[in-house]
């Protein structure tokens, strides 16, 4: 393992992992959510390839099934687990009134008697703006999941990402409190955990994930890791020459607490906002350190219990 096997930048998981040099070039998602329309096709592309259970679904009786609802508007499914690999969250602000000037079509007013009109000072007039955006594994440069499975169900692909093997997971689930993401978890009545395997069977057989390919308006673009970083380099710079200050890269920094996200976003306000943490770290960062602390510990335990036996054989 390299010397930056733990945490730091790390240009070459898949090396690092025992892969040769040929191995394909690492591949990731990079999600505009400048561009999500909160279709949801995402969400139901990764369902019906990955065969997945549909969430939140209560026995009527001799009626079948009904999708329940999650109390969160249209966002049904609610959060990421075992069952849902990709979810879009619909986050709702409420902003500043857009001060920009109105074009008057001599229509018809549609406001209340004595309402102030779009061409008058609304003072601290506010409006609602949602943030949508698809959420998924990060497929981390350094991925505690699969730092801790005792079992090498958790594994790094040849194309750096990282996959489940549900055949030889045995259900411990040490890799839930791992994430530092909470992405992993546990599917109900079976045990095992579960996550995004950014359809690995799809890029064997050379095909783009289900979800990128869905998605109707590109927010979620798939492709080399290298490619989409330098995309989203532009595209951000773009946003804020229009005067989207707000635009942020998210997990696209190598240099982070997790070395670098295989799957990135540009969000338009504090990670938070998203339910995402604000500065990640991979929760296995310091084991090298905690067991070569261990290891003095114990030694220093074993010299003294000998010094105290041999001394009192004196």
């Amino acid at each position: 393992m390299g010397a930056n096997s733990w945490y730091g930048p790390l240009a070459d998981p898949s090396a690092d992992a025992g892969y040769g040099a040929d191995h394909p070039e690492r591949v990731g998602f990079f999600t505009d959510t400048s561009v999500c329309i909160g279709c949801k096709a995402c969400e139901v592309a990764c369902k019906e390839w990955n065969a997945l259970p549909a969430d939140g679904v209560a026995e009527q009786g001799a009626g079948g099934d009904v999708l329940g609802m999650a109390g969160m508007g249209y966002d049904n499914t609610g959060g990421l687990g075992a069952s849902t690999y990709r979810h879009v969250a619909f986050v709702e602000q409420r902003v500043p009134a857009t001060r920009s000037a109105q074009t008057d079509l001599d229509m018809p007013s549609m406001d209340l008697p004595g309402a102030v009109t779009s061409g008058e000072d609304r003072g601290d007039a506010t409006e609602v703006r949602w943030l949508m955006s698809s959420d998924v594994c990060k497929h981390c440069t350094h991925a505690a999941c699969l730092d801790v499975c005792p079992t090498g169900s958790l594994i790094r692909t040849e194309h750096g990402t990282v996959l489940v093997q549900e055949d030889i997971c045995n259900g411990c689930g040490y890799c839930i409190p791992a994430c530092p993401y909470g992405v992993i978890d546990q599917r109900k009545g079976d045990g095992r955990a579960f996550k995004c395997t950014m359809c690995q069977d799809r890029l064997g057989a050379g095909l783009q994930p289900a979800c990128a390919t869905a998605c109707p308006t590109e927010s979620i673009q798939f492709g080399p890791l290298d490619e989409l970083r330098a995309r989203a380099d532009e595209r951000l710079a773009s946003l804020q020459e229009q005067g989207v200050t707000e635009a942020r890269l998210y997990g696209h920094d190598q240099d982070d607490g997790v070395g670098g996200d295989g799957a990135f976003f540009l969000l338009l306000d504090e990670p938070e906002v998203y339910g995402l943490p604000p500065d990640p770290v991979v929760t296995t960062r310091d084991l090298p350190s905690m067991w070569r602390h261990a290891a003095a510990a114990a030694l220093t335990v074993a010299a003294t219990v000998g010094a105290a036996f041999l001394g009192g054989r004196r």
